[in-house]
């Protein structure tokens, strides 16, 4: 099990965060859990620890949030994310960790800036809706990038924010799309023998955090704005995927 303090100083709070997301908010901060935790070790290793704790906190997030996701909207989500699944599988053993940091960094960066200019049209406009088939796409490269980092927030929000769904629809149709993309991952995971003794150990003694941040996020769902729990923790995701991007770029050079 890793022992390293440092390690332990930013896994907590990048679970926590995770699972506070997840939990209540649709899980799309679920993507700067690797960037924070590949400050300390390999972004490979990060995804293969984090694993194992998200089906747990699916689990949890399913029963808090039973019954209420959009079905149609998960027919055209679900078969689309086994593409990406399927080239991030086929990819995963040829990446870098240098290449997997530069692609969380600009994925962490692109999904502030996305944040941050639909934030200021939606105070003078009223978003147009996607269609469904725009689904196919964004479930596709969120297969990807969720297979490499567990990143795959990013682009399906960008999609089920442009439908007509309120928070509650939009958190619970996450919530399964994730699911069953978290427990697809796990078998090309354990093909490509991710699931070491030692990433198996550390996820075991974080665990625990699971079940815990999804019920905190359950619970600020029904008392706190999304602005206010989004305002700081997207400047945190910013900073970090700026982090991220000169640490894969000086490793190329």
């Amino acid at each position: 099990m890793i022992t390293d303090p440092w390690f332990y100083a930013v896994a907590i709070p990048a679970v926590l965060l995770f699972a506070i997301s997840k939990g209540g908010f649709g899980g799309g901060l679920g993507v700067m859990a690797v960037p924070l935790m590949a400050l300390v070790i390999s972004p490979l290793q990060a995804a293969a620890i984090l694993l194992p704790i998200l089906c747990v906190m699916d689990l949890v997030a399913l029963w808090k949030f039973r019954g209420k996701w959009i079905w149609p909207e998960l027919r055209v989500l679900l078969p689309a994310s086994l593409i990406g699944i399927s080239v991030g599988a086929l990819l995963f053993e040829y990446m870098s960790a240098s290449v997997v940091r530069l692609i969380v960094g600009v994925v962490a960066i692109i999904f502030t800036l996305h944040y941050w200019v639909n934030k200021r049209r939606a105070d003078s406009a009223t978003l147009r809706d996607y269609p469904r088939s725009y689904g196919i796409l964004g479930a596709s490269v969120a297969g990807f990038t969720s297979f490499v980092a567990h990143a795959g927030g990013p682009p399906v929000s960008m999609y089920l924010l442009r439908r007509p769904l309120d928070r509650t629809d939009f958190a619970a149709t996450a919530i399964v799309f994730f699911a069953v993309v978290n427990y697809v991952k796990l078998i090309p995971y354990a093909w490509l023998g991710q699931f070491d003794t030692n990433n198996l150990a550390t996820s075991a003694a974080l665990v625990i955090l699971a079940p815990i941040g999804v019920t905190i996020g359950a619970w600020l769902h029904r008392r706190v704005s999304d602005r206010f729990f989004f305002a700081f923790v997207y400047l945190l995701l910013f900073i970090v995927g700026l982090k991220l991007v000169y640490d894969g770029v000086r490793g190329f050079v």
